[in-house]
């Protein structure tokens, strides 16, 4: 941004962050940086030179809220409040009075933990679609057995998904117990208790990993060839987990309980989601239940169809390299600031007080990630998803009619028909037991497959 000379600050501390609440975004970790790098008395001063005034209320209370330091001042006189946060620039809460300051809290969290997100022009125009009601719509213009079994083949493509993106492929009844998971997000509070119950039927076998919050570092990256870490990314160190675990959860709770018009819930669900992940509290299974918090804010909320899991794993792995960048734009800067070094175990131990990089976010770029990936399940997987059963029970339906055969048989007929671009194979053909079917019944079933299907590619 480029501001002509008649923006220019008086060289003070006072110039500087007048200029940046003016005219710059919202940075609470550079602003908390600013404020333990100054006397108190310069803050005090700043505040006492002009005491009524907006610029002078809010510095004040950013800086009582960020330090959790009271400065010597008597409370503001009774006047009209002004918001901490410019409504028209972010999204915000109603917000609480604070009468020491008359200052509106309208933040997203708590001082122990803060996101921030922008209002951009990009998340306007996704809320303006209301998702929420089209999914809605799509599910009440479709009968109960069609959308049940929707959902059951929408939960497994998203816990398969989930799986895949952490570079696993489970057991069928690994991902059957973790989709029942999924399915009851939202149904209790979220709080340690939820957490730990979550990661308990995640893990499994817990004979080698511990579960609950961990109690050593944990970093992504790679080791070289002498077992020497070569970190990415490093999460909060653990001594910190449980402080800001618990400054989440009392987020999430302040997002949950207000008024529905105050913050979308997926604004709230990328807040809560990305901010877990940051935070990086469990030893295994981070990115499995970061995103399985964003089915429960969104079930929390009413935002999903009852029963309705929207599949927006299987959006970040077809997305996988924008999901990465989407992580690495937020976690990649924090690695200059963490000192480290590496252990004999192959692990590391962080060095300096890291627990403000893990409290203090920007969630813009998140919220407008997860509302492309919502958007794309809502608009798309979801419709074609009923579409196709609907189509797929019109061909069985008419294939039993014309040939007498088990369900099984023709559901085979149908995929492998479409899987060979509208044709049974010839070495289909010779197998039993299609090998029983006249060259009549195949060409009657390749028709009935092809007017079910009729613009179909290969699966």
């Amino acid at each position: 941004m480029v501001f002509d000379k008649r923006y220019l600050p008086d060289a003070t501390l006072e110039g500087h962050l007048t200029f940046a609440l003016r005219h710059e975004d919202i940075d609470l970790l550079v602003l908390k940086r600013v404020f333990e790098a100054v006397p108190a008395t310069a803050i005090t001063e700043i505040v006492a030179a002009t005491p009524t005034g907006a610029l002078a209320r809010r510095i004040w209370f950013f800086y009582e809220f960020l330090t959790r330091n009271r400065l010597d001042l008597d409370d503001a006189p009774k006047l009209t409040a002004v918001d901490a946060l410019e409504p028209k620039q972010y999204f915000t809460t109603k917000g609480t009075l604070s009468t020491r300051h008359r200052v509106r809290d309208n933040l997203l969290g708590n001082s122990e933990l803060c996101p921030v997100i922008r209002r951009t022009e990009k998340l306007e125009e996704f809320i303006a679609r209301d998702l929420s009601s089209t999914a809605q719509e799509t599910i009440g213009k479709t009968g109960a057995q069609v959308v049940a079994r929707a959902a059951n083949f929408l939960l497994l493509a998203d816990s398969r998904a989930s799986f895949e993106i952490e570079g696993e492929r489970p057991p069928i009844n690994r991902l059957e117990r973790w989709g029942r998971a999924v399915l009851e997000a939202g149904k209790r509070p979220l709080n340690q208790t939820e957490i730990y119950r979550l990661h308990k039927i995640l893990i499994g076998d817990d004979r080698f990993t511990p579960i609950g919050y961990r109690d050593e570092a944990v970093f992504l990256g790679e080791r070289d060839h002498d077992h020497v870490p070569l970190p990415e990314f490093i999460g909060a160190r653990h001594q910190d987990v449980p402080e800001l675990m618990t400054a989440l959860n009392e987020c999430n709770n302040k997002l949950r309980i207000t008024d529905a018009e105050d913050v979308d819930p997926i604004l709230q669900a990328a807040c809560i989601a990305f901010g877990f992940v940051y935070i990086h509290p469990l030893t295994d299974g981070n990115g499995r239940l970061h995103r399985c918090l964003i089915h429960h804010v969104l079930a929390e909320r009413g935002f999903a169809p009852k029963g309705i899991v929207f599949p927006v794993s299987s959006v970040m792995f077809d997305r996988i390299e924008d999901y990465r960048a989407v992580l690495q734009s937020h976690s990649g800067l924090l690695m200059d600031h963490i000192d480290w070094r590496a252990l004999p175990s192959g692990n590391v131990e962080v060095l300096n007080d890291t627990a403000d990089l893990y409290r203090y976010y920007d969630c813009t770029a998140e919220a407008e990630f997860l509302y492309e990936c919502v958007q794309r399940t809502v608009e798309k997987d979801l419709p074609e998803e009923i579409d196709y059963l609907k189509r797929h029970d019109v061909a069985m339906r008419e294939i039993m009619n014309a040939v007498e055969m088990p369900d099984k048989l023709a559901d085979d007929l149908i995929m492998f028909i479409r899987q060979n671009g509208g044709s049974l194979s010839k070495k289909r053909r010779s197998r039993s037991p299609f090998d029983k079917l006249t060259d009549e019944e195949i060409s009657m079933i390749e028709g009935i497959v092809g007017e079910s299907f009729p613009s179909d590619e290969t699966d």
